[in-house]
Protein backbone atom coordinates (compact mmCIF):
# COMPACT_ATOMS: atom_id res chain seq x y z
CA UNK A 1 0.00 0.00 0.00
CA UNK A 2 1.23 3.75 -0.83
CA UNK A 3 2.42 5.82 1.44
CA UNK A 4 0.11 9.06 2.50
CA UNK A 5 2.07 12.44 1.67
CA UNK A 6 -0.81 14.49 2.28
CA UNK A 7 -3.78 13.85 4.48
CA UNK A 8 -6.66 16.11 5.71
CA UNK A 9 -8.66 14.50 8.72
CA UNK A 10 -12.35 17.01 9.89
CA UNK A 11 -10.44 20.09 8.27
CA UNK A 12 -12.01 23.40 8.24
CA UNK A 13 -10.17 26.83 7.57
CA UNK A 14 -11.96 30.23 7.70
CA UNK A 15 -10.40 33.70 6.84
CA UNK A 16 -9.97 36.31 9.47
CA UNK A 17 -11.66 38.76 7.53
CA UNK A 18 -15.07 36.29 6.87
CA UNK A 19 -17.72 35.56 9.25
CA UNK A 20 -18.12 31.81 7.25
CA UNK A 21 -15.38 29.13 6.79
CA UNK A 22 -14.43 28.56 3.23
CA UNK A 23 -13.24 24.95 3.48
CA UNK A 24 -15.83 22.49 5.60
CA UNK A 25 -14.81 19.01 7.21
CA UNK A 26 -12.40 17.93 4.47
CA UNK A 27 -11.15 14.19 4.54
CA UNK A 28 -9.03 13.66 2.10
CA UNK A 29 -5.69 11.38 1.67
CA UNK A 30 -3.40 11.90 -1.48
CA UNK A 31 -0.25 9.32 -1.67
CA UNK A 32 2.99 8.77 -2.52
CA UNK A 33 2.82 9.12 -6.26
CA UNK A 34 -0.43 10.02 -7.38
CA UNK A 35 -1.63 12.77 -9.89
CA UNK A 36 -4.67 14.03 -8.84
CA UNK A 37 -6.58 16.45 -10.39
CA UNK A 38 -8.78 19.46 -8.32
CA UNK A 39 -11.65 21.10 -9.73
CA UNK A 40 -14.51 23.09 -9.18
CA UNK A 41 -16.31 26.06 -9.44
CA UNK A 42 -14.79 29.33 -8.49
CA UNK A 43 -15.34 30.19 -4.86
CA UNK A 44 -15.69 26.46 -4.31
CA UNK A 45 -12.31 26.59 -1.89
CA UNK A 46 -10.01 24.99 -4.54
CA UNK A 47 -7.28 27.87 -3.94
CA UNK A 48 -7.57 27.91 -0.04
CA UNK A 49 -7.12 23.79 -0.26
CA UNK A 50 -4.00 24.79 -2.27
CA UNK A 51 -2.81 27.39 -0.03
CA UNK A 52 -3.14 24.98 2.84
CA UNK A 53 -0.63 22.48 0.99
CA UNK A 54 1.73 25.07 0.02
CA UNK A 55 2.04 26.94 3.62
CA UNK A 56 0.22 30.04 2.22
CA UNK A 57 -2.12 29.51 4.94
CA UNK A 58 -1.14 30.72 7.49
CA UNK A 59 2.01 32.15 5.93
CA UNK A 60 0.78 34.72 3.76
CA UNK A 61 -3.12 34.42 4.42
CA UNK A 62 -4.13 33.98 8.24
CA UNK A 63 -7.18 32.55 9.64
CA UNK A 64 -8.47 29.84 11.93
CA UNK A 65 -7.76 26.48 11.37
CA UNK A 66 -10.00 23.34 12.54
CA UNK A 67 -8.93 19.56 12.34
CA UNK A 68 -6.23 17.67 11.20
CA UNK A 69 -3.33 18.42 8.33
CA UNK A 70 0.10 16.11 7.82
CA UNK A 71 2.06 16.51 4.99
CA UNK A 72 4.79 14.07 4.20
CA UNK A 73 4.23 12.56 7.98
CA UNK A 74 4.31 15.92 9.50
CA UNK A 75 1.82 17.90 11.80
CA UNK A 76 0.87 21.26 9.89
CA UNK A 77 1.48 23.23 12.76
CA UNK A 78 5.52 22.00 13.09
CA UNK A 79 5.80 23.07 9.10
CA UNK A 80 6.61 27.06 8.06
CA UNK A 81 6.77 28.11 4.05
CA UNK A 82 10.40 27.46 4.18
CA UNK A 83 9.95 23.89 5.33
CA UNK A 84 7.15 23.07 2.93
CA UNK A 85 9.16 24.45 0.24
CA UNK A 86 11.15 21.94 0.75
CA UNK A 87 8.38 19.40 0.17
CA UNK A 88 5.81 20.96 -2.28
CA UNK A 89 6.49 22.98 -5.62
CA UNK A 90 4.08 25.17 -6.97
CA UNK A 91 3.90 25.74 -10.33
CA UNK A 92 1.86 29.19 -10.63
CA UNK A 93 -0.58 30.14 -13.13
CA UNK A 94 1.03 33.26 -13.98
CA UNK A 95 4.66 32.24 -14.86
CA UNK A 96 6.06 35.76 -14.67
CA UNK A 97 5.39 36.17 -10.99
CA UNK A 98 7.30 33.40 -10.60
CA UNK A 99 10.91 34.59 -11.83
CA UNK A 100 13.28 36.25 -9.99
CA UNK A 101 16.44 35.70 -12.11
CA UNK A 102 17.50 37.87 -14.87
CA UNK A 103 18.40 34.10 -17.14
CA UNK A 104 16.85 30.97 -17.17
CA UNK A 105 19.99 29.42 -15.74
CA UNK A 106 19.68 32.19 -12.68
CA UNK A 107 16.06 31.37 -11.93
CA UNK A 108 16.39 27.91 -12.06
CA UNK A 109 19.78 28.19 -9.53
CA UNK A 110 17.71 30.17 -6.97
CA UNK A 111 16.75 27.84 -4.68
CA UNK A 112 20.28 26.45 -4.65
CA UNK A 113 21.72 29.50 -4.01
CA UNK A 114 19.22 29.94 -0.72
CA UNK A 115 21.23 26.38 0.20
CA UNK A 116 24.46 27.65 -0.08
CA UNK A 117 25.33 25.05 -3.18
CA UNK A 118 28.58 25.08 -4.44
CA UNK A 119 29.04 26.65 -7.62
CA UNK A 120 29.99 23.56 -9.47
CA UNK A 121 27.48 21.74 -7.74
CA UNK A 122 24.87 24.37 -8.86
CA UNK A 123 26.24 24.24 -12.47
CA UNK A 124 25.58 20.73 -12.54
CA UNK A 125 21.89 20.33 -11.41
CA UNK A 126 21.04 23.85 -13.32
CA UNK A 127 21.59 21.61 -16.34
CA UNK A 128 20.00 17.99 -15.60
CA UNK A 129 16.89 20.12 -14.21
CA UNK A 130 16.82 22.42 -17.08
CA UNK A 131 17.78 19.35 -19.54
CA UNK A 132 14.91 17.24 -18.01
CA UNK A 133 12.06 20.23 -18.56
CA UNK A 134 13.67 20.62 -22.32
CA UNK A 135 14.89 23.44 -21.69
CA UNK A 136 19.12 23.55 -21.57
CA UNK A 137 19.56 25.21 -24.73
CA UNK A 138 17.99 28.43 -23.39
CA UNK A 139 19.70 28.85 -20.01
CA UNK A 140 21.59 32.11 -20.93
CA UNK A 141 18.10 33.56 -22.38
CA UNK A 142 16.14 36.01 -20.29
CA UNK A 143 12.83 35.12 -19.46
CA UNK A 144 10.90 37.74 -21.07
CA UNK A 145 12.63 36.12 -24.21
CA UNK A 146 10.29 32.86 -24.01
CA UNK A 147 6.85 31.84 -25.23
CA UNK A 148 4.50 31.16 -22.57
CA UNK A 149 4.80 27.06 -22.77
CA UNK A 150 8.92 27.92 -22.18
CA UNK A 151 8.38 30.27 -19.15
CA UNK A 152 6.14 27.29 -17.80
CA UNK A 153 9.01 25.00 -18.06
CA UNK A 154 11.62 26.85 -16.66
CA UNK A 155 8.70 27.66 -13.44
CA UNK A 156 8.72 23.55 -12.99
CA UNK A 157 12.59 23.14 -13.42
CA UNK A 158 12.96 26.17 -10.76
CA UNK A 159 10.74 24.18 -8.14
CA UNK A 160 11.93 20.48 -9.33
CA UNK A 161 15.82 21.86 -8.76
CA UNK A 162 14.80 21.65 -4.95
CA UNK A 163 13.89 17.79 -5.85
CA UNK A 164 10.61 17.86 -4.06
CA UNK A 165 7.95 15.40 -4.03
CA UNK A 166 4.81 17.10 -4.51
CA UNK A 167 4.06 19.20 -7.18
CA UNK A 168 1.42 21.49 -7.24
CA UNK A 169 0.51 23.22 -10.81
CA UNK A 170 -2.17 25.59 -10.30
CA UNK A 171 -4.35 26.49 -13.61
CA UNK A 172 -1.05 25.48 -16.06
CA UNK A 173 -3.95 25.80 -18.82
CA UNK A 174 -5.02 28.91 -18.36
CA UNK A 175 -2.67 31.32 -20.49
CA UNK A 176 -1.89 28.66 -23.02
CA UNK A 177 -2.56 28.05 -26.58
CA UNK A 178 -4.09 24.84 -27.33
CA UNK A 179 -1.04 22.74 -28.89
CA UNK A 180 1.21 24.38 -26.17
CA UNK A 181 -1.23 23.42 -23.12
CA UNK A 182 -1.42 20.03 -24.73
CA UNK A 183 2.64 19.76 -25.05
CA UNK A 184 2.02 21.09 -21.20
CA UNK A 185 0.13 18.25 -19.77
CA UNK A 186 2.18 15.77 -21.99
CA UNK A 187 5.52 17.06 -19.87
CA UNK A 188 3.27 16.76 -16.36
CA UNK A 189 2.65 13.17 -17.56
CA UNK A 190 6.15 12.45 -18.35
CA UNK A 191 7.77 14.31 -15.53
CA UNK A 192 5.42 11.96 -13.20
CA UNK A 193 6.10 9.06 -14.82
CA UNK A 194 10.21 9.71 -14.59
CA UNK A 195 10.03 10.75 -10.57
CA UNK A 196 7.53 8.97 -9.26
CA UNK A 197 6.58 12.27 -7.37
CA UNK A 198 2.95 13.00 -6.40
CA UNK A 199 1.02 15.74 -8.48
CA UNK A 200 -1.70 17.89 -8.15
CA UNK A 201 -3.23 19.89 -11.34
CA UNK A 202 -6.04 22.55 -10.40
CA UNK A 203 -7.48 23.78 -13.57
CA UNK A 204 -10.85 24.01 -15.40
CA UNK A 205 -10.22 23.09 -18.85
CA UNK A 206 -11.40 19.17 -17.54
CA UNK A 207 -11.08 18.02 -20.96
CA UNK A 208 -7.57 19.12 -21.70
CA UNK A 209 -6.25 17.47 -18.68
CA UNK A 210 -7.48 14.61 -19.64
CA UNK A 211 -5.18 13.85 -22.48
CA UNK A 212 -3.32 12.13 -20.16
CA UNK A 213 -4.51 9.57 -17.52
CA UNK A 214 -5.34 11.27 -13.85
CA UNK A 215 -4.91 8.54 -10.53
CA UNK A 216 -8.41 10.72 -9.15
CA UNK A 217 -10.54 13.61 -9.66
CA UNK A 218 -11.15 15.65 -6.54
CA UNK A 219 -14.55 18.04 -7.32
CA UNK A 220 -15.38 20.59 -4.98
CA UNK A 221 -18.02 22.75 -4.23
CA UNK A 222 -19.03 25.53 -1.65
CA UNK A 223 -15.82 24.88 0.15
CA UNK A 224 -16.26 20.54 0.46
CA UNK A 225 -15.36 17.68 -1.39
CA UNK A 226 -18.79 16.70 -3.28
CA UNK A 227 -16.81 13.34 -5.15
CA UNK A 228 -13.34 11.75 -4.95
CA UNK A 229 -13.51 9.70 -7.96
CA UNK A 230 -11.76 7.90 -11.22
CA UNK A 231 -12.05 10.11 -14.38
CA UNK A 232 -14.34 7.08 -15.52
CA UNK A 233 -16.45 7.24 -12.44
CA UNK A 234 -16.76 10.74 -12.65
CA UNK A 235 -17.93 11.20 -16.33
CA UNK A 236 -20.10 8.25 -16.22
CA UNK A 237 -22.13 10.70 -13.19
CA UNK A 238 -24.06 14.09 -13.66
CA UNK A 239 -21.78 15.77 -11.07
CA UNK A 240 -19.93 17.49 -13.15
CA UNK A 241 -22.80 19.76 -15.15
CA UNK A 242 -24.57 19.37 -11.43
CA UNK A 243 -21.29 21.64 -10.25
CA UNK A 244 -21.21 23.93 -13.04
CA UNK A 245 -18.15 21.86 -14.71
CA UNK A 246 -17.97 21.98 -18.27
CA UNK A 247 -18.17 17.90 -19.32
CA UNK A 248 -15.94 17.27 -22.07
CA UNK A 249 -17.90 17.59 -25.83
CA UNK A 250 -17.65 13.74 -26.49
CA UNK A 251 -19.83 12.81 -23.18
CA UNK A 252 -22.29 15.66 -23.66
CA UNK A 253 -22.48 14.33 -27.62
CA UNK A 254 -23.17 10.67 -25.89
CA UNK A 255 -25.67 12.07 -23.87
CA UNK A 256 -28.08 13.82 -26.51
CA UNK A 257 -27.61 10.81 -28.29
CA UNK A 258 -29.14 8.68 -25.55
CA UNK A 259 -26.44 6.94 -24.31
CA UNK A 260 -25.88 5.51 -20.90
CA UNK A 261 -22.61 6.49 -20.04
CA UNK A 262 -21.08 3.37 -17.40
CA UNK A 263 -17.46 3.14 -15.78
CA UNK A 264 -16.54 0.15 -18.07
CA UNK A 265 -16.94 2.21 -21.32
CA UNK A 266 -13.82 4.18 -20.15
CA UNK A 267 -15.24 7.58 -20.62
CA UNK A 268 -12.40 9.32 -18.87
CA UNK A 269 -10.17 9.67 -22.34
CA UNK A 270 -11.75 9.78 -25.70
CA UNK A 271 -8.60 7.39 -27.04
CA UNK A 272 -9.69 4.88 -24.00
CA UNK A 273 -13.76 4.85 -24.99
CA UNK A 274 -15.21 1.83 -25.89
CA UNK A 275 -18.41 2.15 -27.37
CA UNK A 276 -21.05 -0.79 -28.33
CA UNK A 277 -22.49 -1.01 -32.30
CA UNK A 278 -25.71 -0.45 -30.15
CA UNK A 279 -24.40 2.79 -29.09
CA UNK A 280 -22.62 3.93 -32.54
CA UNK A 281 -25.51 3.71 -34.23
CA UNK A 282 -27.55 6.12 -31.59
CA UNK A 283 -24.73 8.29 -32.24
CA UNK A 284 -25.43 7.98 -36.30
CA UNK A 285 -29.27 8.27 -35.88
CA UNK A 286 -28.86 11.62 -33.36
CA UNK A 287 -26.90 12.76 -35.92
CA UNK A 288 -29.70 12.35 -38.71
CA UNK A 289 -31.90 13.91 -36.59
CA UNK A 290 -30.47 17.38 -35.69
CA UNK A 291 -31.76 19.65 -38.99
CA UNK A 292 -28.44 20.89 -40.13
CA UNK A 293 -29.66 24.55 -40.33
CA UNK A 294 -28.86 27.65 -42.86
CA UNK A 295 -25.26 28.65 -42.68
CA UNK A 296 -24.31 32.34 -42.37
CA UNK A 297 -24.91 34.56 -44.81
CA UNK A 298 -22.20 37.29 -45.71
CA UNK A 299 -23.16 40.85 -44.34
CA UNK A 300 -21.65 43.99 -45.23
CA UNK A 301 -17.72 44.79 -44.40
CA UNK A 302 -17.38 47.11 -41.91
CA UNK A 303 -13.44 46.73 -40.68
CA UNK A 304 -11.17 45.93 -43.85
CA UNK A 305 -7.10 45.04 -42.96
CA UNK A 306 -5.67 45.60 -46.34
CA UNK A 307 -1.73 44.33 -46.89
CA UNK A 308 -0.82 44.90 -43.52
CA UNK A 309 2.78 44.76 -42.91
CA UNK A 310 4.37 45.23 -39.64
CA UNK A 311 8.07 44.89 -37.60
CA UNK A 312 8.88 46.24 -34.33
CA UNK A 313 11.85 48.60 -33.72
CA UNK A 314 14.41 45.50 -33.27
CA UNK A 315 13.78 44.48 -36.80
CA UNK A 316 11.54 41.35 -36.01
CA UNK A 317 8.73 41.37 -38.29
CA UNK A 318 5.40 40.24 -36.74
CA UNK A 319 2.96 40.84 -39.29
CA UNK A 320 3.18 39.37 -43.10
CA UNK A 321 0.54 41.02 -45.88
CA UNK A 322 -2.64 40.57 -43.21
CA UNK A 323 -5.34 40.60 -45.37
CA UNK A 324 -9.26 39.97 -44.15
CA UNK A 325 -12.31 41.64 -43.49
CA UNK A 326 -14.91 41.86 -40.29
CA UNK A 327 -18.28 41.73 -41.16
CA UNK A 328 -21.22 44.28 -39.59
CA UNK A 329 -22.58 42.65 -36.92
CA UNK A 330 -20.60 40.12 -36.33
CA UNK A 331 -19.22 37.84 -33.23
CA UNK A 332 -16.20 36.37 -34.83
CA UNK A 333 -12.52 34.67 -33.25
CA UNK A 334 -8.92 35.48 -33.50
CA UNK A 335 -7.22 32.55 -33.41
CA UNK A 336 -3.17 31.19 -33.08
CA UNK A 337 -0.33 29.74 -31.08
CA UNK A 338 1.30 32.38 -28.99
CA UNK A 339 3.35 34.69 -30.97
CA UNK A 340 1.20 34.47 -34.21
CA UNK A 341 0.58 37.88 -34.46
CA UNK A 342 -2.91 38.24 -32.64
CA UNK A 343 -2.27 41.15 -30.26
CA UNK A 344 0.02 43.08 -32.49
CA UNK A 345 -2.42 42.97 -35.46
CA UNK A 346 -5.32 44.37 -32.42
CA UNK A 347 -2.44 47.19 -31.10
CA UNK A 348 -2.23 47.78 -35.27
CA UNK A 349 -6.03 48.15 -35.45
CA UNK A 350 -6.18 50.55 -32.41
CA UNK A 351 -3.31 52.60 -33.50
CA UNK A 352 -1.75 51.67 -31.03
CA UNK A 353 1.40 50.72 -33.75
CA UNK A 354 1.55 51.68 -36.99
CA UNK A 355 2.04 49.53 -40.27
CA UNK A 356 5.15 49.74 -42.27
CA UNK A 357 2.69 48.82 -45.52
CA UNK A 358 -1.05 48.70 -45.49
CA UNK A 359 -4.29 50.18 -44.69
CA UNK A 360 -6.95 49.68 -42.46
CA UNK A 361 -10.58 50.87 -43.28
CA UNK A 362 -13.32 50.97 -41.29
CA UNK A 363 -16.80 51.58 -43.43
CA UNK A 364 -14.63 52.41 -46.07
CA UNK A 365 -12.50 55.40 -44.43
CA UNK A 366 -9.00 55.04 -44.42
CA UNK A 367 -7.87 55.54 -40.74
CA UNK A 368 -4.55 56.02 -41.60
CA UNK A 369 -4.49 59.65 -40.38
CA UNK A 370 -6.47 58.92 -37.22
CA UNK A 371 -4.79 59.35 -33.50
CA UNK A 372 -5.90 56.91 -31.33
CA UNK A 373 -8.19 58.82 -29.46
CA UNK A 374 -10.21 59.10 -32.76
CA UNK A 375 -10.18 55.66 -33.33
CA UNK A 376 -11.63 54.89 -29.53
CA UNK A 377 -14.43 56.77 -31.16
CA UNK A 378 -14.94 54.00 -33.22
CA UNK A 379 -13.15 50.66 -32.19
CA UNK A 380 -12.93 49.68 -28.00
CA UNK A 381 -9.76 47.29 -26.79
CA UNK A 382 -10.66 45.11 -23.75
CA UNK A 383 -7.90 43.53 -22.07
CA UNK A 384 -7.47 39.88 -20.77
CA UNK A 385 -6.59 41.75 -17.20
CA UNK A 386 -9.84 43.59 -16.08
CA UNK A 387 -7.04 45.03 -13.12
CA UNK A 388 -4.68 46.19 -16.27
CA UNK A 389 -7.63 48.77 -17.25
CA UNK A 390 -9.52 50.54 -14.26
CA UNK A 391 -8.07 53.08 -12.77
CA UNK A 392 -11.33 55.12 -10.90
CA UNK A 393 -12.59 53.72 -7.18
CA UNK A 394 -16.21 53.78 -8.37
CA UNK A 395 -18.01 51.98 -10.88
CA UNK A 396 -19.74 55.10 -12.33
CA UNK A 397 -16.72 56.87 -12.15
CA UNK A 398 -14.78 54.39 -14.34
CA UNK A 399 -17.32 53.73 -16.76
CA UNK A 400 -17.87 57.72 -17.23
CA UNK A 401 -13.77 58.10 -17.66
CA UNK A 402 -13.42 58.26 -21.25
CA UNK A 403 -16.56 60.23 -21.51
CA UNK A 404 -14.79 62.54 -18.95
CA UNK A 405 -11.41 62.65 -20.33
CA UNK A 406 -13.26 63.50 -24.33
CA UNK A 407 -14.56 66.77 -22.93
CA UNK A 408 -17.03 66.55 -25.07
CA UNK A 409 -19.70 66.10 -22.60
CA UNK A 410 -21.29 67.80 -19.74
CA UNK A 411 -22.06 66.00 -16.49
CA UNK A 412 -25.20 65.29 -17.00
CA UNK A 413 -25.10 64.20 -20.40
CA UNK A 414 -22.08 61.60 -19.24
CA UNK A 415 -24.36 61.09 -15.93
CA UNK A 416 -27.14 59.72 -18.47
CA UNK A 417 -25.07 57.55 -20.60
CA UNK A 418 -23.55 55.50 -17.78
CA UNK A 419 -26.30 54.44 -16.53
CA UNK A 420 -27.62 53.50 -19.67
CA UNK A 421 -24.35 51.65 -20.25
CA UNK A 422 -24.77 49.77 -16.68
CA UNK A 423 -28.29 48.92 -17.11
CA UNK A 424 -27.08 47.41 -20.52
CA UNK A 425 -23.97 45.51 -18.59
CA UNK A 426 -26.50 44.22 -15.39
CA UNK A 427 -24.03 46.63 -13.45
CA UNK A 428 -26.93 49.61 -12.52
CA UNK A 429 -27.67 48.00 -8.76
CA UNK A 430 -23.73 48.14 -8.53
CA UNK A 431 -23.32 51.56 -9.65
CA UNK A 432 -22.48 53.18 -6.20
CA UNK A 433 -20.26 50.57 -5.34
CA UNK A 434 -16.76 50.58 -5.02
CA UNK A 435 -15.02 48.47 -8.06
CA UNK A 436 -12.85 46.85 -5.43
CA UNK A 437 -16.20 44.80 -3.96
CA UNK A 438 -16.65 43.30 -7.58
CA UNK A 439 -15.68 39.65 -8.30
CA UNK A 440 -13.41 38.79 -11.49
CA UNK A 441 -16.18 38.64 -13.91
CA UNK A 442 -18.02 41.90 -13.03
CA UNK A 443 -14.58 43.66 -12.98
CA UNK A 444 -14.84 42.45 -16.21
CA UNK A 445 -17.97 43.67 -17.25
CA UNK A 446 -16.93 46.75 -15.53
CA UNK A 447 -13.91 47.11 -18.43
CA UNK A 448 -16.68 46.21 -21.00
CA UNK A 449 -19.34 49.23 -19.89
CA UNK A 450 -16.34 51.53 -20.00
CA UNK A 451 -15.56 50.52 -23.17
CA UNK A 452 -19.57 50.92 -24.34
CA UNK A 453 -20.09 53.81 -22.66
CA UNK A 454 -18.00 55.51 -25.94
CA UNK A 455 -20.31 54.07 -28.13
CA UNK A 456 -18.01 52.11 -30.41
CA UNK A 457 -19.18 50.21 -33.34
CA UNK A 458 -16.66 47.33 -32.78
CA UNK A 459 -15.47 45.89 -29.45
CA UNK A 460 -12.11 43.55 -29.65
CA UNK A 461 -11.93 41.53 -26.24
CA UNK A 462 -8.53 39.82 -25.64
CA UNK A 463 -9.49 36.44 -23.79
CA UNK A 464 -12.24 37.46 -22.48
CA UNK A 465 -13.03 34.21 -20.47
CA UNK A 466 -9.47 33.13 -19.04
CA UNK A 467 -9.15 31.40 -16.09
CA UNK A 468 -13.37 31.61 -15.73
CA UNK A 469 -15.23 28.05 -14.42
CA UNK A 470 -17.97 27.07 -16.64
CA UNK A 471 -20.66 29.28 -14.96
CA UNK A 472 -18.48 32.56 -15.06
CA UNK A 473 -17.56 32.06 -18.80
CA UNK A 474 -20.95 31.56 -19.80
CA UNK A 475 -22.07 34.89 -17.80
CA UNK A 476 -19.61 36.45 -19.75
CA UNK A 477 -20.30 34.99 -23.42
CA UNK A 478 -24.12 35.28 -23.20
CA UNK A 479 -23.30 39.44 -21.82
CA UNK A 480 -21.63 39.32 -25.01
CA UNK A 481 -23.81 37.73 -27.28
CA UNK A 482 -26.85 39.72 -25.92
CA UNK A 483 -24.75 43.24 -26.76
CA UNK A 484 -23.78 41.19 -30.28
CA UNK A 485 -27.23 41.01 -31.02
CA UNK A 486 -28.12 44.70 -30.02
CA UNK A 487 -25.65 45.27 -33.51
CA UNK A 488 -22.20 45.67 -31.43
CA UNK A 489 -19.37 43.99 -33.72
CA UNK A 490 -17.28 41.89 -31.43
CA UNK A 491 -13.94 40.39 -32.21
CA UNK A 492 -12.48 37.99 -30.06
CA UNK A 493 -9.05 36.98 -29.27
CA UNK A 494 -9.14 33.79 -28.13
CA UNK A 495 -6.95 30.22 -27.21
CA UNK A 496 -10.37 28.52 -26.18
CA UNK A 497 -11.78 26.47 -29.00
CA UNK A 498 -14.74 26.01 -27.17
CA UNK A 499 -15.58 29.26 -27.00
CA UNK A 500 -15.14 29.51 -30.68
CA UNK A 501 -17.15 26.41 -32.03
CA UNK A 502 -20.04 28.05 -29.24
CA UNK A 503 -20.53 31.66 -29.63
CA UNK A 504 -18.46 32.56 -33.75
CA UNK A 505 -19.82 30.99 -36.91
CA UNK A 506 -16.90 32.48 -38.22
CA UNK A 507 -12.45 32.64 -37.03
CA UNK A 508 -9.41 33.88 -38.59
CA UNK A 509 -6.28 31.96 -37.85
CA UNK A 510 -2.70 33.47 -37.58
CA UNK A 511 0.18 31.76 -37.98
CA UNK A 512 4.05 33.03 -37.71
CA UNK A 513 2.50 37.01 -38.65
CA UNK A 514 0.38 35.40 -41.93
CA UNK A 515 -3.53 34.86 -42.06
CA UNK A 516 -3.63 30.78 -43.10
CA UNK A 517 -6.98 30.44 -42.98
CA UNK A 518 -10.56 32.29 -42.75
CA UNK A 519 -13.44 30.18 -42.58
CA UNK A 520 -16.74 28.87 -39.99
CA UNK A 521 -15.10 27.48 -37.38
CA UNK A 522 -16.41 23.76 -37.47
CA UNK A 523 -14.23 23.81 -40.56
CA UNK A 524 -10.87 25.21 -39.08
CA UNK A 525 -11.33 22.37 -36.24
CA UNK A 526 -11.60 19.64 -38.32
CA UNK A 527 -8.92 20.47 -41.01
CA UNK A 528 -5.75 18.58 -39.50
CA UNK A 529 -3.29 20.64 -41.92
CA UNK A 530 -4.60 24.23 -39.78
CA UNK A 531 -4.75 22.65 -36.59
CA UNK A 532 -0.94 21.78 -36.70
CA UNK A 533 0.28 24.92 -38.26
CA UNK A 534 -1.80 27.35 -35.76
CA UNK A 535 -0.95 25.30 -33.16
CA UNK A 536 -4.63 24.82 -32.62
CA UNK A 537 -6.27 21.86 -31.06
CA UNK A 538 -8.66 18.94 -32.74
CA UNK A 539 -12.04 19.04 -30.86
CA UNK A 540 -12.80 15.51 -29.77
CA UNK A 541 -16.44 15.83 -31.27
CA UNK A 542 -14.17 14.81 -34.77
CA UNK A 543 -13.04 11.75 -32.62
CA UNK A 544 -16.30 10.83 -31.71
CA UNK A 545 -17.36 11.17 -35.14
CA UNK A 546 -14.99 9.09 -36.70
CA UNK A 547 -15.11 6.32 -34.12
CA UNK A 548 -19.24 6.33 -34.86
CA UNK A 549 -18.41 5.83 -38.53
CA UNK A 550 -19.56 9.29 -39.77
CA UNK A 551 -17.90 11.11 -42.14
CA UNK A 552 -18.84 14.45 -42.18
CA UNK A 553 -16.71 15.51 -39.55
CA UNK A 554 -17.51 19.17 -39.93
CA UNK A 555 -21.06 18.83 -40.48
CA UNK A 556 -20.99 16.89 -36.97
CA UNK A 557 -19.34 19.25 -35.57
CA UNK A 558 -22.03 21.97 -36.49
CA UNK A 559 -25.26 20.02 -35.68
CA UNK A 560 -23.55 19.17 -32.41
CA UNK A 561 -22.95 22.99 -31.43
CA UNK A 562 -26.48 24.13 -32.94
CA UNK A 563 -28.41 21.47 -30.75
CA UNK A 564 -26.15 22.56 -27.92
CA UNK A 565 -26.96 26.15 -28.21
CA UNK A 566 -30.66 25.03 -28.02
CA UNK A 567 -30.46 23.06 -25.37
CA UNK A 568 -28.58 25.90 -22.99
CA UNK A 569 -30.91 28.06 -24.25
CA UNK A 570 -34.14 26.12 -22.42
Amino acid sequence: MKRPVIEFRDFGFRYTAQAEPTLYHIDLTICEGEKVLICGPSGCGKSTLVHCINGLIPGSYEGEITGDLTIDGQPYGELDVFRLSKKVGTVLQDSDGQFVGLSVGEDIAFALENDCETVDAMHRRVRETAARVGMEPFLAHAPHELSGGQKQRVSLAGVMVDDVKILLFDEPLANLDPATGKSAIELIDEIHRETGDTVLIVEHRLEDVLHRDVDRIILMAEGRIVADMTPDELLSSDLLRENGIREPLYVTALKYAGVSIAPEMHPGRIENLQLTEENKAKVRAWYQSVPAGPLPAPREALLKAEGIDFSYPNGKQALFDIDFSVQKGEMMSIVGKNGAGKSTFSKVVCGFERPQNGRITLAGRDLSGDSIKERADHIGYVMQNPNQMISKTMIAEEVGLGLSLSGTHTAEEIEERVNVTLKVCGLYPFRSWPVSALSFGQKKRVTVASILAMNPEIVILDEPTAGQDFRHYTDIMEFLSELNKKGITIILITHDMHLMLEYCRRAVVFSEGRVIADDTCEAILTNADIVERASLKKTSLSQLAQLCGIPQETEFVRRFIRWDREVRAK
